[in-house]
């Protein structure tokens, strides 16, 4: 894995020299009046486009035109068809997909698999405004459009999707969204320092491809890599043989009626032992953690076995902590999916960097006087934390 570095720490883009802009902009007509012919990165959200860094396409859009980048957004495009997807052209970088700030079947769907009758994060809770399981259209729709851009996919959705997971609503075992969606990386968790690394990179000239070495991602392979050693977890722990515990103050039944001691049979038992060969415990030295990868049941496995299942969402669990998490892997058919360690999350001045970039707070103005009630309820907040 990489070593630690500030997110501000990387040289600027190019294109910075076009400074800020008021808001990202939506439209070809907004690209223009900011000077510019292309967009570097294009964002494609389930979401409404609000300037604050509570909603994760803002966040995310912000930091990367702080590195220079030129930042479009498609908000809550039309799926039937690829057109709406071209509105801001071919990004010179990559497409970054989110299915908004919630999961879209969560946002849509109750608990009883009913049809929501409003969208908190759409203009006038309009619903219907994004499809089932976003990440999968969106990607698919960006790949008919400009087959040979990258497309780079996060959010809740995509990361709680990352191996082979029990889907609610069709009520089966479904395949990891880096397989379904043919997205080419996946970013998890809170992915500011793994996305800002990887668009310098790729800036740079490396190919998405060949970006393997960053935290918080996930991609697809072919073969496992030279030098890793493979810990086997496709199996479940399962206690071995338990012995009565001793009493340590009973006497054999032998010695209670000769009254030998303790001592005297000791002293026949190693007699006996004399011709015995010693057997040399010879320890091997311990594997480097981090360049140990752990394979989890193949999703061809999970989805005939409940327990295997489970056990494949215990070990993804228990390798979630930054400190010692190690590489995961799992197999999907002739391929692999190589999930690496989760992020190091961002320091107390990395945080303080990204919450005080310049947002509008507030709604684009292509929404008018449109009432969005996911931004009605922090419109006056303070972000003090992440998470629930």
């Amino acid at each position: 894995m990489q070593s630690l570095r500030h997110i501000n720490s990387y040289r600027p883009y190019w294109a910075k020299r076009f400074g800020t802009a008021s808001v990202l902009p939506m439209s070809r007509a907004e690209m223009d009046a900011l000077g510019w012919d292309s967009c570097d990165i294009i964002l494609v959200t389930g979401d409404a486009y609000i300037d604050h860094p509570s909603f994760g396409m803002a966040l995310v859009g912000r930091l990367l035109e702080a590195q220079g980048f030129r930042v479009g957004i498609i908000a809550q495009p039309d799926w039937q068809s690829a057109e709406p997807f071209k509105a801001l052209g071919k990004p010179n970088l990559y497409f970054g997909i989110t299915a908004g700030n919630m999961d879209s079947m969560v946002n849509r769907y109750t608990a009883d698999r009913k049809i929501r009758s409003d969208d908190a994060y759409t203009p006038n809770a309009e619903g219907g405004k994004r499809p089932d399981r976003a990440v999968l259209v969106y990607s698919q729709r960006c790949r008919e459009a400009y087959p040979d851009v990258p497309l780079v996919i996060g959010s809740i959705e995509a990361s709680l999707r990352r191996i082979a997971h029990y889907d609610y609503w069709s009520d089966k075992v479904r395949r990891s969204v880096l397989v379904d969606s043919k997205a080419d990386i996946l970013l998890y968790g809170n992915a500011e320092r793994a996305l800002v690394e990887l668009t310098h990179r790729m800036a740079k000239g490396e190919k998405v491809g060949e970006i393997t070495d960053i935290r918080g991602t996930a991609f697809l392979r072919k073969h496992l890599p030279e030098g890793w050693s493979e810990v086997a977890s496709t199996n479940l722990d399962r206690p071995g043989k338990i012995d009565t515990p001793v009493d340590p103050y009973a006497m054999e039944p032998a010695l209670e009626k000769t009254g030998a001691s303790c001592a005297s049979v000791s002293a026949q038992a190693v007699e006996a032992e004399a011709g015995t060969n010693v057997i040399q415990i010879v320890r091997k030295p311990k594997a480097d953690r981090a360049m140990q990868v752990v394979r989890l049941p193949a999703y061809e496995e999970v989805i005939k076995d409940p327990v295997l299942y489970a056990h494949a969402s215990r070990v993804l669990h228990l390798e979630a902590n930054p400190g010692n998490a190690r590489a995961l892997v799992q197999r999907h058919g002739d391929r692999e999916v190589w999930l690496n360690p989760p992020p190091i999350p961002l320091t107390t001045k990395e945080m303080d960097y990204v919450y005080d970039l310049p947002y509008a707070r507030k709604p684009h103005p292509a929404y008018g006087n449109a009432k969005i009630s996911a931004w009605e309820m922090i419109r006056f907040s303070v972000n003090i934390m992440r998470g629930c």
